[in-house]
Parts: C-alpha cells; structure tokens; sequence
C-alpha cells in the first residue's frame, strides 16, 4: 500500500456532463479522474450531478438515471481509487430501494472501496421537484488523509452545513456544485471560520439555459485560495471540455486558528438555531425603510472619555452636513467599539473599572442628547459596568434620545477574558425608522452562530462595533468578477459573509490605530451584489474618515432573501450546534 505522507496533492474536477447520457458522462468522467490520478492526486473531487447533468423536470424524467449508493457507478470508481490509492468524491442521483426515495448525492470512494454518502440538506428548487431532503446529517469520514465531510452547491449558503462537518472534526470539506455565483463565493469565509479545506469543483458549461461559471478553487483552512479554474463569465462562450485543478494539502495545516476558535463557541447561547418560524413570523418588518447611515471610523484616545465625546459630537455634526450635500437625511450613526475609552489592553483591571460606565450614568447620557440633538439614531460601544460585572457593550439610541437596545458582547478576546464579564443573549430591537437592528461587537463577527441567530430574530440592519486589527478574516480572494458589483479592495470576507449568509444589510465600524499596519476597513457590506441588487462599500484601512452609505431594507421580490433563507433552513439537522 501507498504511504500518504504529511502533505499530498488533491484535484478538482471541472467536468461538464450531458443532460440525460448517463453512461457516456461516466465513461468520460472516468478518464477525466484516471488523469488525475496518474498526476498523483490523492483527493479528486468532481462536481454536482457530474454523472447525470442536473435539471430534471420531476421524479419521472430522472428516474432511469438514478443509481443506489453504493451500486454499479460507485464500483467503477473503487477500481480507480484502488488502483491509484486515491480518495474520490462523485456527485451523482441516488435512489434509496428500501424507500424508492431520490436523493442529490455525493459518494465517497477509497483505495479500499466505498466509504459513505452525504445526501444534500439544503436543496435548490430546481431538484427539489425530484429530490428528497438529505436525512443524514453532514457525516464525517475518517481516513488516512484526513476527515472529510462533503457538502453541495445550496449548502454553504446555510453557515450551519460546514459549521456541522467543522465541530464534528473534519479537516476537509468536499464542495461538488453547480454554482454560477452565490455557493462559490461563500467559500473562502467557510474555509477560515472553520478551519477547513475546502475543495469545489463546478461546472463551466450551460444547461437548460444555465449557465455554471467554473472557478473551481481549492482554499486552505486559513482562507487563502490555494488554486483557483479560470471564470467564465455569462457572456462568453461556455467551455464544455473538463478542466482539473491541482494543489497541496498540508497536513499540518489541519490544527489552526479557525480550528481553535470553535472551542470558543458557546452552544448553550445557541439554542435559537433550532427554532423554525416559517412561514409565519409575526415580528418580521413589513414595510421597506431606505436609510441614510454615517460610518464613523475614528481613532480614540486613550482613558480620555470627555475629549472622545467632543470628537464624535463633531464627527455626527459633519455626517449630517455631508449627507444634506447629498440631499439625503442622515438617520443613523456608528461609531467603533469601546469608542468612549479606546484599547483596554494596556490597563489594569482597577483603571479599567475606574473606566466604565453605567448606561445611564451623566456620561453616556451626553450621547443620548447627541442623539435627540441632531435628530439621529445612534450606535456606539462602550465600557459598562453593572451590578459589579464589566462589560463590552454597545447601545442603540434612537433619534428621540432614548435608548433603545444594549447588547453586551458574547465572544470575548483573549485580553477581554482578563476583566469583561461575556454576554449571553442576542437580541433584535425594534425601531421606527431603521426597521429591525441586530447588534454584535467586533470579535462576535467570528462565529457565525451570532448573526444566525439575529437572521432567525428577522433583523434587517446588523451592526458591529468593531476594533478588529486582523484577528481573524482576510481580504476577499475570490475572483471578483463573479460579482456583477464590484467589491472594494480588502473587504473582508468574514464580514460579507454575515450579510450574505443573514440576508441582512451589515454595517461594521471599526477603529483605526495609528501604531498598528491592520484596522480600519470599517463599510456597509451588503444582500446581494453578487446578481446586481446593491453595492457594497468600505473605507480606507488607516485613516480617520465618515463614509455615507443608502441602502434599502426588504427585497421580497427579489430571487433570494431572508424570507426565503429562513424558510430553507432545516433546523433538525443542527442539533450538533447547540450541545
């Protein structure tokens, strides 16, 4: 037997299969994976569907391609994976006999046969006229090069399918798709959040008038694109022909910093992952709000409470005459977290203490005038002190000067530990002219459970104080021209994600340091720029500087929302998050 050593090639199958010929796509999509065996690839991952092509109308028009797992397709991939010592994952229809049910599949297949299936949780509607929901879970496979979970295409636009292969010990994620956006672009932030590998291998072609844009890509488990297959885009000559992508895998690189961030998780806060409210929720905005909001990235000054005060006054005041430049009407302001006080990292916890503030105390009550003053809402984090505890907080002020939410940071940083008290309860406030805000704070952002649960609470704004300084995230790597809008250099892709996995507008203001290369980037990241709805927009990473930003909450009509996220969303399978 073959030794697999500490690191190995793995490959992406970019492979274009023919509507309705299953036997001839088999026969080349074994030669296409004998290739990239004979390179020495150890991982081959092929696409969605890639034995049978993908649109089928309903149960009958694909019932004579559907093959059990394992079964005779399966089989003539275990000689190829026994003969080459490699591991292969095959997108394919599944029919359970026992059953008579259909399944969109994907099997994977060692050098000493079959291993185990994963079944897709999450189904787009296209296959949800033929298929049947996943019932398995998102199982982990354990083998010589590693655990492998696999999910498909419609998956990682739910957090909850690689969160689910990421706590159950995976080290790689298998991503068969037929993506022309969306499910691809997500999958650099799954690959850090969680600390995974994670290999997609889509389409190039057209089908039915679909057309898959290729980019293939292999991400490592701290989010940098490995490898990726070129783009194509919709205007230009689909490319049938298969296209293989090849890179290393480092075992080494399976213990890392997204991997020890899940043990920072906090399942017990968790529990309204398990809450289904649909179609019904009563608590949801129903009508659309078009905002006008400042972003205020700022620096502050050190245990110099008063003179911050003076320079976020000032900072309000001028967003409202830039936006009336605009001939808008500023209705929100954001300052950064811990903006009263600025980095605690430096002092003790008796300076600390000394710090921090009520909520209602003759302080904070200055941005509460601020607020009713300039007739805006206002969000700003600050240090709270409470019935001996001290905490990171942030509050929502509306423009009336009362206050209308306080959040009290949940995920605390290593330096927090030492002196803050963490959160519990994520809430949704409701307000009447910004319609449903979510707040988080700065490292909050890491774990997508939080703005899950806001997404779940209906929240159409989230918005994140943030004093990040490249704790976690990296500038998007995907290839940006997937994006019909484009996205500004160094967004983050941590920070996108949680918009476009919550299908809420996100705003993070966050500080800068002038002592620090990294900060800043503060923006509105928002629904949907991948197909052309909105545009997304960051500031610079270094300097003071208000950026206004108009958005419009509630898209119903728009092909992908929150109100369709919450609906997909299949709770019995996310039992593994919350225990």
């Amino acid at each position: 037997m073959n030794e697999i050593n500490n690191t190995f090639k793995a490959s992406c199958i970019q492979f274009n299969p023919i509507l309705n010929e299953r036997e001839k796509n088999i026969e080349a999509l074994l030669n296409v994976v004998i290739e990239a065996a004979q390179n020495g690839a150890k991982l081959i991952i092929t696409p969605e569907m890639a034995t049978t092509g993908y649109y089928y109308k309903d149960r009958e028009a694909i019932s004579q391609f559907v093959d059990t797992i394992p079964g005779r397709t399966t089989a003539r991939f275990e000689e190829i994976a026994k003969n080459f010592h490699t591991y292969i994952v095959v997108g394919m229809p599944e029919i359970d006999k026992e059953t008579d049910l259909y399944y969109n599949s994907a099997a994977l297949i060692g050098p000493h046969g079959y291993i185990g299936k994963y079944r897709k949780v999450h189904l787009w509607e296209s296959e949800a006229h033929w298929s049947a929901l996943g019932d398995l879970g998102v199982p982990v496979f354990e083998t010589e090069i590693g655990n492998i979970a696999i999910n498909i295409c419609m998956d990682s636009i739910f957090f909850e399918s690689s969160r689910l292969a990421a706590v159950q010990g995976a080290n790689i994620l298998a991503f068969p798709t037929n993506s022309s956006a969306q499910s691809v672009f997500l999958l650099q932030a799954r690959a850090e959040t969680n600390g995974l590998y994670v290999l997609s291998a889509n389409r190039s072609n057209c089908e039915k008038g679909f057309h898959m844009i290729g980019a293939s890509a292999i991400w490592s488990p701290l989010g940098e694109k490995l490898e990726e297959s070129p783009y194509v885009t919709p205007l230009e000559q689909p490319i049938d022909e298969p296209t293989i992508i090849y890179s290393i895998i480092d075992k080494a690189l399976y213990q890392n910093a997204g991997k020890a961030r899940l043990q920072e998780r906090k399942p017990d806060c968790y529990k309204e992952l398990m809450q289904y409210i649909a179609p019904w929720d009563f608590t949801k905005s129903k009508e659309q709000h078009k905002i006008t909001a400042a972003i205020l990235q700022c620096e502050s000054i050190n245990m110099s409470k008063e003179e911050n005060f003076s320079k976020h006054k000032q900072l309000v005041h001028e967003a409202i005459i830039q936006s009336k430049v605009k001939e808008k009407k500023l209705l929100l302001a954001v300052l950064p977290e811990l903006v009263t006080t600025g980095s605690l990292e430096t002092f003790s916890i008796e300076e600390i203490r000394d710090l921090a503030e009520q909520v209602n105390s003759d302080f904070m009550k200055q941005y509460q005038q601020l607020a009713k003053d300039e007739q805006v809402y206002l969000v700003l984090g600050f240090l709270e002190k409470e019935s001996g505890h001290l905490y990171n907080s942030s509050i929502l002020i509306n423009d009336y000067g009362d206050v209308l939410g306080l959040y009290r940071k949940m995920h605390l940083t290593k330096d927090e530990k030492r002196w803050a008290t963490a959160g519990s309860k994520i809430e949704v406030f409701e307000t009447e002219k910004l319609g449903r805000v979510g707040l988080l704070i700065g490292y909050d952002a890491a774990f997508p459970e939080a703005s899950r649960i806001l997404a779940i609470k209906r929240a159409d704004t989230i918005i994140i104080p943030s004093n990040w300084s490249g704790e976690f995230g990296r500038s998007l790597e995907m290839n940006k021209n997937i994006s019909l809008n484009s996205y500004p250099e160094g967004a983050l892709s941590t920070w996108d994600s949680i918009a476009l996995s919550s299908q809420a507008y996100m705003i993070v203001a966050n500080s800068i340091n002038t002592n620090q290369l990294v900060g800043g980037r503060s923006g509105l990241y928002t629904i949907d720029p991948l197909y052309g709805l909105d545009q997304p927009v960051m500031a610079s990473s270094n300097i003071e500087e208000i950026i206004i930003v108009n958005y419009e909450t509630l898209h119903l009509d728009w092909w992908f929302n929150q109100e369709k996220l919450i609906t997909l969303r299949q709770t019995k399978e996310y039992k593994p998050l919350v225990i």
